[in-house]
């Protein structure tokens, strides 16, 4: 099944897919709110895509994609799916991409120090009382245990997201719950 197959092209590959746990979670949600409109920032090689796109026939993702070789791998799993109406894919930087519409939903899982940019550049796309999901917050738990070992980099990329932490509780016009699931989740609702 495509689904198997793009988590061992993952797994071999090693391109980041979202964790089982977390991936649960957020299909439940979408589910649970009935979300139909949903802007993927970061596509991959298309899972979560698919993955959302598999729980109704009436739910639309617009999906963004910088890197060439995933792209053309996103567009190769979506023509596998039966769900490919339902998905519209961007070979674009998302902070130079323009995008049209209202959405339920803005799920930011791409390049983890931007999330901040991402999220300021979309917001505007989304619905009063709508939701930004954030992935990989806890960044395999480095960002709650900042003493483990780390390269320079690696700790410039965790202050980052612990920036941006601070950032979504210091925004009034969102209420944001955080998550320990999967590699760490945080839910903005747009008051």
């Amino acid at each position: 099944m495509l689904i198997q197959e793009m988590e061992q092209y993952a797994k071999e590959y090693k391109v980041p897919i979202m964790q089982e746990e977390g991936l649960s979670f957020m299909l439940d949600f979408i589910k649970e709110y009935n979300i139909k409109r949903i802007l993927e920032i970061g596509s991959a090689i298309g899972y979560s895509a698919i993955r959302m796109a598999m729980l109704d026939d009436d739910i639309h993702v617009t999906t963004i994609e910088r890197d060439d070789e995933r792209y053309q791998k996103a567009c190769e799993n979506l023509a596998k799916s039966s769900c490919q109406k339902q998905i519209q894919i961007y070979h674009a930087d998302a902070l130079e991409a323009v995008i049209d519409g209202e959405y339920d939903l803005l799920f930011i899982d791409a390049a983890k120090a931007q999330y901040q940019r991402f999220f300021e550049r979309y917001e505007s796309n989304l619905k009063q009382g709508g939701y930004i999901i954030s992935d990989n917050l806890s960044f395999h738990g480095y960002v709650e245990h900042p003493e483990r070992e780390m390269s320079r980099s690696l700790r410039q990329l965790v202050r980052k997201i612990k920036n941006f932490r601070l950032y979504l509780e210091s925004r009034d016009d969102y209420e944001t719950k955080y998550y320990e699931l999967g590699d760490g989740i945080a839910v903005s609702r747009k008051k």
